[in-house]
């Protein structure tokens, strides 16, 4: 195999090739691209001709990617029964893994009127099952870390896309609702979190609905930070009363696993509201973010939907006020 571990992404290609024929023996197969996300890694579907089958290759350049916590939680995961891509061949040097296939149709794809009540029932179960049945250990989603997180929002939308620069009342408006969201955030029971929890992510499946991707960035942290990624998809929403109710749908689940107890539905979607707004501050950040340093522009429409999430949960708490009028004057 050539030396181009961290190469451009042509070098990686044929890299891929050497890799399949010298090292696992392919002799006739197709290589087509599959996706790619916000990150540095790649994805490569391969047709087997020989064997009428195909595989994904993850592609994850080492100087770029970790990606010995993917494999861990891949296996981990597959123990707790959950559909995760199976691992079968790895290559840690080159950053090249051969992973079993979950199909093209993704949530986000698929999901409609007619479909979603199933589709989210199966993800609410499969959700409550890795949160029950999870005991990895994983780093801790703390202050740091979700403060961290926000701070995109500062660093690259306000300040990158919006090319505003803040006054102390602003900087310290903005200090204050940071802290009480990481408080909310802090004061939940805390589990796994897969911390991508979405409609891309998701996959729809023959057999076992939804197959589970990009969970390699776990942690141990608030328990409706998956929920909200889910019901409140920075790429596809839908309307307050279907969110309510598959909510409502989780709360009950969760109780009954003994996940959480003595809370009232009103306490648990404040967590929810609250946690959604931490993680849509967030998002808005990377958004601007691939934007303005990876040059993936696409993500951009993706923010309009995601601040009017913020919009809605910071009109609807009365301790949200002035950072409500701040948001809208800032998109006006």
């Amino acid at each position: 195999m050539v030396n181009l571990k961290q190469g451009s992404a042509d070098n990686r290609e044929i890299m891929i090739r050497q890799w399949l024929e010298n090292d696992l023996g392919y002799k006739e197969y197709s290589l087509k691209p599959a996706s790619a996300d916000a990150s540095f890694r790649r994805y490569f579907r391969v047709y087997d001709t020989v064997n009428d089958c195909t595989k994904i290759i993850m592609d994850a350049p080492p100087n770029k990617e970790d990606s010995r916590p993917f494999i861990r939680l891949a296996q981990s995961f597959s123990h707790l029964g959950l559909n995760v891509p199976q691992v079968f061949a790895q290559n840690f040097e080159y950053g090249f893994f051969l992973l079993s296939d979950l199909g093209c149709k993704d949530y986000l794809s698929s999901l409609d009127s007619t479909n979603a009540n199933a589709l989210y029932y199966d993800a609410i179960q499969a959700l409550v099952s890795l949160q029950f049945s999870c005991n990895i250990d994983l780093p801790s989603y703390d202050s740091a870390l979700l403060h961290q997180e926000m701070n995109l929002f500062i660093d690259w939308y306000l300040a990158k896309h919006c090319q505003r620069i803040l006054t102390d009342s602003e900087q310290q408006l903005l200090e204050r609702v940071f802290n009480r969201l990481v408080d909310s955030a802090l004061a939940q029971p805390q589990v796994c979190v897969h911390r991508d929890y979405h409609s891309r992510n998701l996959m729809l499946c023959n057999d076992v609905n939804p197959g589970i991707l990009d969970f390699q960035d776990a942690v141990h942290g608030p328990i409706t930070y998956d929920l909200v990624s889910l019901l409140r998809d920075c790429y596809i929403a839908w309307p307050d009363v279907e969110v309510d109710r598959w909510r409502e749908y989780y709360l009950q689940m969760a109780v009954d696993k003994g996940l959480l107890k003595s809370i009232s539905s009103a306490q648990f979607e404040q967590w929810f509201d609250l946690m959604g707004m931490q993680r849509h501050l967030k998002a808005i950040g990377i958004f601007a973010r691939l934007n303005y340093r990876d040059g993936k522009s696409g993500y951009l429409k993706d923010i309009p939907r995601t601040m009017q999430y913020v919009l809605s949960v910071s009109q609807k708490y009365a301790e949200f006020n002035e950072f409500n009028q701040f948001i809208n004057e800032l998109i006006q």
